[in-house]
């Protein structure tokens, strides 16, 4: 085989290799993707199944997840926890949306976090997360934080939140929601078998 055809065929196998990893990707994160709009419109009660001290003052306190809005490339799910009896902080969504990234190309899951005050007003640190680094399973995705994350994370004093890593799970069961790093987890849990009425719309909803 001359130098050329050596040449062409290992250009061939990258191609080829390439295609057959973006195809997995796209597979486990469509059938995740389709798994979390199957919910859609049905709430869940659950609350925190970590023990991390920093969330001495989340334990015991009920939790929804709501998967309030859908469509074919984005997911909204309000997260809600009753602080006092009655009262409930209703200030955060997750957001998961298909995205292309474009250099090198590769379809992914990006995990965004809206962080609202009870005014409606965004907070000033609100819509970060990260996108998948890989394939994933079609029960569970991570979402390293990313750059833009990072830059927002150190302006706000936050350095503690520059290694962050999220991650989703849902199955027949359960979705489970978690936060890690270095000396830090935090994962919250969601009983999908027995859905609940509703809650209100996360604040500023509609504005």
């Amino acid at each position: 085989m001359t130098p050329y055809r050596i040449f062409v065929t290992f250009l061939l196998s990258l191609t080829l290799s390439a295609c057959a990893t973006t195809k997995t990707v796209e597979q486990s994160q469509v059938k995740f993707f389709e798994r979390l709009t199957s919910l859609c419109g049905k709430a869940f009660g659950g609350g925190l199944v970590s023990n991390d001290p920093a969330d001495a003052n989340l334990a015991g306190k009920p939790m929804i997840m709501h998967v309030a809005s859908c469509n074919s490339t984005q997911i909204k799910i309000p997260f809600h926890v009753e602080m006092k009896p009655g009262e409930w902080n209703r200030s955060r969504t997750w957001i998961i949306s298909r995205v292309d990234i474009v250099t090198p190309y590769r379809p992914a899951l990006r995990l965004k976090h809206d962080h609202r005050h009870k005014d409606g007003t965004s907070d000033k640190v609100t819509m970060y997360g990260g996108d998948t680094a890989t394939a994933g399973t079609g029960k569970r995705q991570e979402f390293p934080v990313d750059n833009e994350s990072v830059s927002m994370f150190l302006k706000n004093g936050l350095q503690a939140s520059v290694t962050n890593v999220w991650a989703v799970e849902v199955d027949d069961k359960a979705y489970t929601y978690e936060l890690s790093r270095k000396n830090r987890l935090f994962r919250v849990t969601f009983d999908l078998t027995k859905p609940i009425a509703s809650p209100p719309l996360p604040w500023g909803w509609g504005k």
